[in-house]
């Protein structure tokens, strides 16, 4: 059987997150040239930039996913495919039932780091949480996550990604790598190598596809080489980016208020040359 691997960072934020600073049109435009083939713009709360990433994705050669990082009543859980916004300080277990009822995979961000809202252990919902009695009475197992980000590349000392990496290899979970980028120069810092089976190409892959691999676990972290092998173009590539993206959407500014004062130009003198004909019309009628 034909497979194909793509390279995904499945956790960036956008200008729309509060603690966000690129617009999505700047980070799309960034991953292509580094080499990604998705990025997933997961907003603090928020849904709505996500959903247009997804749209433009193709048009940058990129596979469009969206996603978004909500704050349950346990801490954050990446949803990754959702269309709609999940219902905010809901239990964890709930949220992803929530996720899952709606075909997107949960992934847990940043584990067990509380200063970030990472979820603590006892709050993720594993097959040990519940009894067997009820399992065997209600018939039904329980809603678990889909993968755990076991490379997150903002926790800089080790210690939470090789814990989260622990906790994923005990239950068997997918580990996936994510910069949790707010800056342009961070996307792609880490990313996780996803095998897709049955696609020629890439240009073949869905998201669909892309869901599908994370939750047969067919991922590979990439996080530990991207620093060596991806930083010059992370960091020199994104100024450059920033330069010009900035400079061009500044020229369309310009161009548009431009347009916009000419028109309003003209306008204003339309109005004054009808005003003008209107009045001496009404001094005419008054002399004779």
């Amino acid at each position: 059987m034909s497979s194909v691997t793509v390279s995904i960072d499945p956790h960036v934020h956008s200008d729309e997150s509060y603690d966000g600073h690129e617009p999505i049109e700047l980070i799309l435009e960034h991953a292509a040239e580094i080499g990604l083939d998705a990025v997933v713009i997961t907003d603090h709360d928020v849904i709505g930039e996500s959903k247009r990433a997804a749209e433009l994705a193709p048009e940058y050669g990129l596979i469009g996913i969206p996603g978004v990082e909500v704050s349950t009543a346990h801490g954050h859980l990446l949803a990754v495919g959702v269309e709609r916004m999940p219902p905010r300080r809901r239990p964890y277990d709930e949220t992803i039932a929530w996720i899952h009822e709606r075909g997107g995979v949960a992934i847990v961000p940043h584990p067990f780091q509380r200063s970030r809202h990472g979820v603590r252990q006892r709050n993720i919902p594993v097959p040990e949480t519940r009894d067997e009695e009820v399992l065997v009475a209600d018939g039904d197992g329980i809603d678990e996550v889909d993968a755990v980000e076991t490379f997150n590349a903002w926790l800089f000392t080790g210690y939470r990604n090789r814990r989260a990496r622990r906790f994923a290899a005990k239950y068997d979970y997918p580990g996936v790598a994510a910069s949790d980028a707010h800056h342009l120069e961070y996307v792609g810092r880490a990313f996780t190598d996803v095998a897709v089976d049955g696609r020629e190409s890439v240009a073949d892959v869905t998201a669909d596809d892309v869901l599908d691999a994370i939750r047969e676990g067919t991922t590979t972290v990439d996080g530990r080489r991207a620093p060596i092998r991806m930083a010059a173009k992370h960091y020199v590539g994104a100024a450059g980016r920033k330069s010009g993206y900035y400079a061009r959407t500044s020229a369309v500014r310009s161009a548009t208020a431009a347009r916009r004062g000419a028109a309003e130009t003209l306008s204003a003198a339309r109005v004054a040359a009808i005003q003008g004909t209107h009045r001496a019309a009404r001094v005419l009628s008054w002399i004779t």
